[in-house]
C-alpha cells in the first residue's frame, strides 16, 4: 500500500487575524521603545548660535550620542560601552552659567591640563594647538579674550553666580602663566572663538553635567539667530514654525544632511 502525501494549499491554512487589542499592544511595544531610544540614547538637538561655526552652523538638527561619552567610571563601565570625554570632542552640555541650557562646545583641555591662549592660539601643555577647526568671525583683538588667562577672565556682561565665582577659582588653579584644569571638570571654547560664550568667560564644565556628543547632522536649515528668539511667545513661535514649513525644502542645506559632526 502506498502512503498517501497530503498538500495543503497556502488558502487551507489560513493565519489568525490580529485583534485590536493586539495591534494597540504593538504599537504601543513600538512607541515605548522608540522613547527610550530618543531619551536615553540618543537625542535630537538644534543648533540657535553661531558659536560653533564653521563647523555647526545655524539650523543644524544634531543627532546626539547620549550613552557612549558621559565621563562615568567604575563597576558600570563593565556593562556598558562608557568612555570618557577625550580632548577634542565636541560636546553636549547643560550651561554651568546658565541652569537649564544646553551648549554645544569643543573641549580644548580635560584634568590635569595646563593652557593658556597667546593671541588666539591655545597652548597647550606647552604646546602651541594648530586647530584647523577654529573660525574667526570678526579679526578684532580682545586681549582679555585671546591672551586668557594674562588678563584674567574677558568681561561676561552677566551677573550670574558662575560668572561671579570664576575669578576666584581662576586664580585658586593658576600655576605659572597656565590654567590647571583640576580633577571631574574640562575646558570648552567654541571655534568661533570671537563669538563664544564659553569657559574663558564663566569657567570650567563639570563631569556631571555632560550629556553626550553629536553623531551626524540629521538635518541643516538655511536659518539665523532671529529664528531662535529665547523670549518668543507660543504665537511667535508658531508663526516661525509654519514660516519654516512652507520654505523647508527651499531652506535645506542639501550639502550638510547626513553630515557627521566631528
Amino acid at each position: 500500500m502506498k502512503a498517501e502525501i497530503g498538500i495543503t494549499s497556502r488558502k487551507d491554512v489560513e493565519r489568525p487575524k490580529e485583534t485590536w487589542p493586539e495591534f494597540i499592544a504593538g504599537m504601543a511595544a513600538v512607541f515605548v521603545g522608540a522613547l527610550f531610544i530618543l531619551t536615553f540614547i540618543i537625542q535630537q538637538f538644534e543648533i540657535p548660535s553661531s558659536s560653533m561655526e564653521k563647523t555647526l552652523l545655524i539650523g543644524d538638527h544634531l543627532f546626539v550620542d547620549r550613552l557612549t561619552p558621559t565621563g562615568k567610571k567604575g563597576l558600570a563601565t563593565f556593562f556598558m560601552p562608557y568612555r570618557q570625554i577625550h580632548r577634542g570632542d565636541i560636546a553636549v552640555f547643560l550651561s554651568p552659567e546658565q541652569p537649564g541650557l544646553y551648549l554645544v562646545k569643543r573641549i580644548i583641555a580635560v584634568p590635569g591640563d595646563h593652557l593658556h591662549l597667546e593671541d588666539g592660539v591655545v597652548v597647550l601643555n606647552g604646546v602651541p594647538q594648530a586647530q584647523p577647526f577654529v573660525y574667526h568671525s570678526t579679526g578684532i583683538y580682545d586681549p582679555a579674550r585671546d591672551n586668557f588667562p594674562a588678563a584674567g577672565p574677558p568681561s561676561a556682561g552677566s551677573g550670574s553666580k558662575a560668572v561671579i565665582e570664576w575669578p576666584e577659582t581662576l586664580r585658586r588653579n593658576m600655576q605659572g602663566r597656565d590654567l590647571v584644569v583640576p580633577p571631574d571638570s574640562y575646558f570648552a571654547m567654541g571655534d568661533n572663538r570671537e563669538d563664544s560664550f564659553d569657559s574663558r568667560y564663566w569657567g570650567f564644565v563639570p563631569t556631571k553635567n555632560f550629556m553626550g556628543t553629536p553623531l551626524f547632522i540629521a538635518w541643516s536649515l538655511n536659518q539665523t539667530e532671529r529664528d531662535f528668539p529665547q523670549d518668543a511667545t507660543l504665537a511667535e513661535r508658531a508663526v516661525l514654525f509654519g514660516k519654516t514649513a512652507v520654505h523647508f525644502v527651499g531652506l535645506t542645506r542639501w550639502n550638510r544632511v547626513m553630515r557627521m559632526v566631528h
